[in-house]
């Protein structure tokens, strides 16, 4: 008999985490395991990528109202959501004042949970799973809304960078069997903030087919929106726009880089809340002929192919699924000094390490733009390295023995 499995993420929007999740069910053997998906909302880019085998569960009303505007919350009459949720944002700024923290308040997701979840209806209730699997934090839904003998947490955040009440979010995490962090550098973050939970704590990486990134990436053509301009060094990132990835100092790091001489297009792929914030400092720099916002893109693969080096300029990172994702395209790699970056890739043998500070991002891009013989080495070392991981799911496995 199958073991059944269930998986739940809020949805499947452009994200790494997102990415991750689709490499996952495509790495699971579906002759000895049945998948169960629930996806709090439908729809998203990476939507149609669930593998046919997936048994997808209906989409329930109201956790939809979870990702909702309050205005849309209050439209569809869901006012005990729109009072926890507002309650709840109220907490997470009260601790946050309280703490006198200078990290990103990541709090605000645990109350936001703590006060909706038991306003949910459970999830498939009938049936007890052998494994649940929380992709994304936190687990209050996991833990309270599906019944299953064994349950683990996702860990794809570096706690190093957030503030969180630890005392106040413990008996959540507690609550899972197991909780999988995606590096040893997230795993070795989390355990500091939470150092009871070390002997729970293994580490299962972002899954990742490089049969199926370098097939998407022959998909299209992308030549008209990559200028193909000879002498153009064409710069390419991807990423939700948010704090974590620093696009919106992208415009001042690449006026430097035009500024010591070097002809250059930065284009981002990605979408989110910092959108303003980037075109305002476009036009600050006056860079808009330099950095060219490419939007969402369901499939950025033949975008990163088209491009000579795949910038990664994040103040913080879990493990960003995109930098394997260009180093499986063959493409030179940099990344700023993040907390995790060691944990991303061997400094000068598949891609490098720069400063995150504008001046020395802008020093270590133009350095590596330059040396043209340290690019093409790292080339041949990508392409001497198997970056396939889809042994990976064999952890999953184990945990179900």
């Amino acid at each position: 008999m199958k073991k059944r499995i269930f998986i739940t993420t809020q949805y499947l929007e452009i994200g790494g985490i997102e990415r991750s999740l689709i490499g996952l069910l495509n790495a699971i053997d579906y002759s000895l395991y049945e998948v169960d998906l629930f996806l709090y909302r439908h729809g998203g880019e990476f939507f149609s990528m669930i593998p046919r085998e997936v048994n997808l569960l209906p989409e329930a009303k109201k956790y939809t109202m979870l990702l909702s505007p309050l205005t849309v919350v209050l439209k569809n009459g869901y006012i005990d959501i729109l009072l926890a949720r507002v309650y709840a944002k109220w907490k997470a700024d009260r601790y946050y004042r309280r703490s006198k923290s200078t990290k990103e308040n990541f709090s605000v997701f645990h109350y936001i949970s703590k006060y909706t979840t038991p306003l949910l209806p459970e999830i498939n209730p009938d049936t007890e799973y052998d494994l649940a699997i929380g992709f994304i934090s936190p687990f209050h839904i996991l833990r309270d809304k599906v019944k299953a003998r064994k349950k683990i947490g996702w860990i794809h955040t570096d706690f190093s960078t957030l503030e969180v009440n630890s005392i106040e979010e413990q008996p959540v995490w507690a609550a899972c069997d197991y909780l999988s962090a995606v590096s040893d550098s997230v795993k070795t973050a989390f355990t500091k903030a939470f150092p009871s939970l070390l002997d729970r704590i293994i580490v299962i990486e972002n899954i990742l087919s490089p049969a199926f990134v370098r097939d998407q990436a022959l998909k299209e053509d992308v030549s008209s929106e990559i200028s193909d301009d000879k002498g153009v060094v064409k710069l390419c990132s991807v990423g939700r726009f948010s704090k974590a990835k620093n696009f919106d100092n992208v415009p001042f790091i690449c006026k430097k880089l035009v500024e010591a001489g070097l002809n250059v297009r930065w284009y981002i792929i990605g979408y989110g809340g910092d959108e303003a914030l980037i075109r305002k400092n476009i036009e600050s720099a006056g860079m808009g002929k330099n950095v060219i916002l490419l939007g969402m893109k369901r499939n950025p693969y033949p975008y990163m192919r088209a491009c000579d080096i795949y910038v990664q300029p994040s103040r913080y990172e879990g493990k960003a699924v995109t930098v394997r994702e260009a180093q499986i395209l063959y493409k030179p790699v940099v990344i700023t000094n993040f907390p995790t970056a060691q944990s991303q890739l061997t400094d000068g043998v598949d891609g490098i390490i720069i400063p995150m500070d504008n001046d020395g991002a802008a020093k270590g891009l133009s350095d590596f733009i330059k040396n043209e013989e340290l690019q093409s080495q790292i080339m041949i070392n990508l392409h001497d390295h198997d970056y396939g991981n889809e042994t990976e799911v064999e952890k999953i496995y184990n945990l179900l023995k």
